[in-house]
């Protein structure tokens, strides 16, 4: 019944006839396990003037329909004789239209249990029964208007259906599906108002309102009205921006289970200095949220094993309470020494699971992704952690739409996207003062050992150039060897071409963190790091480096400021000419001398 009249026995479709059977059959069909009188069939079929014969001829037609199903292997009759007509029985036979009803009433029940994907599911099956116009090319009008009876389920049915897409964040998909819907049937107000919503949440705000527009016109032209109430209301909270609006009026999708994420790794142990810093991170949090401002961005930046993690994870964990809509963390591995970095899609995937969408609910389309990512996010205050960020477009996705949530990120590298697109807080570290270097020494391996000798402590603190990985690195050595006093590890470093390899121990190792950095240059400004790391003096211009690496000034003026970008070099100060002035930290310098086989003439001098 949900195309033209078909009959299958099995896969096998039989031979109907010609219009008259096809109509008396349709007729029984609507009143099927109901007696259908001969007068009424007579009247419905030739249009209530029947000829003289309309009673043989409908005898006739029943038993040409008779031999034919008896034919296809129906050993009992399915049009059976019952005063004053007719009975098509439909026991241990199927009608596609009564299979339609009990789907589509199975879908709506597994809505209301709060089972929507499963509801979509099985409305689609419901929907794939559909062939084509029901019952069509029959001229009765009883036929036509079970016809218009079934097209309005159907398109109830859609509706439904439509409406749970957008409840699972579909809203990139849907858009060409409904609009194909809505230009079929543009005066179907759910159809556009749904429409409207994916096209909203899908991020295309303007032809949400093109589309009010183009209903509003088609309203008028043919039916001389305006738009009904809840299209108006629709369209005014989309102009506003509105999301209480848009959820009282029940037009906005129910959100994901309220799960609220912690993801934050475990707080940084012996965590010292940095209260300027965190001071700065703060102070993003001064002003109070706006749900339309947009979102808040602060940006660690800074050489390799500075300390850009423990920084953001500590201060993360200060201020968790701030975000009592979850935490996020995400090491999107740049510089991981074993893997490519993250992608975008499986950072989402993992974010909007942890935030209570299932597997299956969420888009494969990043753009898709990320529209249901934001708006699950919508309305939250929330703190994302990006850390270890390769590039602007890594995590642009991953930033959220409104100024309720914050994010941090920390990355080796520029990033200017941040700071053109979100003004970002940029926060460049530099090393740890010596009080904070042991600090930690005392933290970690105990008063006792590191106030005994004070000057070796601070000794120590200086070969590992106070650079936070490598005085956690020496502590870590100093905490597995009981035995060793803090001046012993001091007598292995004081050894320039040991110090790498004393620094480099498990996790913490050094060498890697710098080799990832190394790997980032071109050979040929590698080349060139290699021979700025031999010169003879600690602070070195332009015009010293191009004397070192054979190229002109304003080539190695650009090499050096593409150096610092890198956190290879730092700028620590002016020449007398007025030029920067630029040096190596420690650490880094013994590991750039290291890559040219730890030769120990100089290249050139600056004299």
């Amino acid at each position: 019944m949900l195309s033209p009249l078909e009959v299958y026995a099995g896969s096998r479709r039989l031979p109907i006839g010609g219009p008259r059977q096809r109509a008396i059959l349709s007729i029984l069909l609507i009143n099927r396990n109901q007696i259908s009188s001969v007068e009424e069939i007579i009247d419905k079929v030739w249009h209530g003037v029947p000829p003289s014969t309309g009673r043989t001829q409908v005898a006739i037609c029943v038993a040409a329909l008779r031999k034919t199903f008896r034919t296809a292997g129906c050993d009992e009759d399915v049009i059976v004789t019952v005063a004053p007509g007719y009975m098509l029985s439909t026991r241990g036979h199927r009608v596609d239209a009564e299979d339609f009803l009990e789907r589509v009433a199975q879908a709506e029940a597994l809505d209301r249990e709060g089972q929507p994907e499963r509801a979509a599911q099985v409305f689609e099956g419901a929907l794939q029964l559909w062939r084509g116009t029901p019952l069509g090319g029959i001229n009765v009008r009883m036929v036509e208007d079970a016809a218009v009876r079934l097209i309005e389920m159907q398109m109830s049915a859609v509706e439904k259906y439509m409406a749970l897409r957008l409840q699972l964040g579909e809203y990139q998909a849907l858009i060409g599906d409904l609009t194909a819907l809505v230009q079929a049937h543009p005066l179907r107000d759910r159809l556009r108002g749904l429409l409207m919503m994916a096209q909203y949440r899908a991020g295309r705000r303007a032809d949400a309102l093109a589309t009010y527009h183009d209903g509003r016109r088609h309203s008028i032209e043919e039916l001389g009205l305006d738009m009904v109430a809840p299209l108006q209301s629709l369209h005014e909270a989309i102009l506003r921006e509105d999301e209480i609006a848009l959820t009282d009026a029940g037009w906005s999708p129910r959100r994901a289970a309220a799960v609220v994420p912690a993801q934050l790794p475990s707080n940084v142990f012996a965590f010292s200095g940095r209260l300027d810093e965190l001071r700065t991170l703060d102070s993003v949090l001064d002003q109070p949220p706006q749900g339309n401002h947009p979102v808040r961005v602060s940006f660690i930046t800074g050489s390799p094993g500075i300390g850009k993690t423990s920084l953001a994870i500590h201060w993360a964990h200060q201020r968790a309470e701030e975000f009592p809509d979850g935490h996020l963390f995400a090491d999107l591995g740049a510089h991981g020494y074993a893997r490519e970095p993250e992608s975008p899609e499986s950072v989402l995937r993992r974010f909007l699971t942890a935030l209570g969408h299932r597997p299956e609910q969420i888009p494969t389309g990043l753009a898709e992704a990320t529209a249901l990512y934001r708006t699950t996010l919508e309305g939250r205050r929330a703190l994302i952690v990006l850390d270890d960020v390769h590039s602007f477009g890594q995590i642009r996705p991953l930033l959220p739409g409104n100024g309720q949530c914050h994010v941090l990120v920390t990355s080796r590298n520029q990033l200017e996207g941040l700071s053109d697109n979100y003004n970002a807080l940029r926060l460049q570290l530099g090393i740890l003062p010596l009080s904070a270097s042991t600090a930690i020494l005392r933290d970690v391996v105990g008063r006792d050992r590191i106030t005994s000798n004070p000057q070796a402590a601070r000794r120590l603190s200086e070969l590992c150039g106070n650079l936070p990985i490598a005085v956690r690195v020496a502590a870590a050595r100093l905490l597995g060897k009981p035995h060793w006093r803090v001046s012993d590890l001091v007598a292995r470093l004081e050894d320039r071409d040991r110090r790498l390899d004393e620094l480099s121990h498990g996790e913490y190792d050094i060498r890697l963190r710098f080799e990832t950095s190394w790997r980032q240059l071109d050979p040929s400004v590698a080349t060139a790091y290699s021979r700025l790391a031999l010169l003879d003096e600690p602070h070195f211009d332009a015009w010293c480096a191009a004397k070192a690496t054979e190229l002109r000034v304003v080539e190695a003026q650009d090499l050096l400021e593409r150096l610092v970008d890198l956190h290879l070099l730092d700028v620590v100060g002016r020449g007398e000419a007025g030029r920067f002035a630029y040096g190596f930290q420690d650490l880094l310098l013994l590991y750039a001398r290291e890559r040219v086989g730890r030769e120990t003439t100089v290249a050139t001098s600056c004299a």
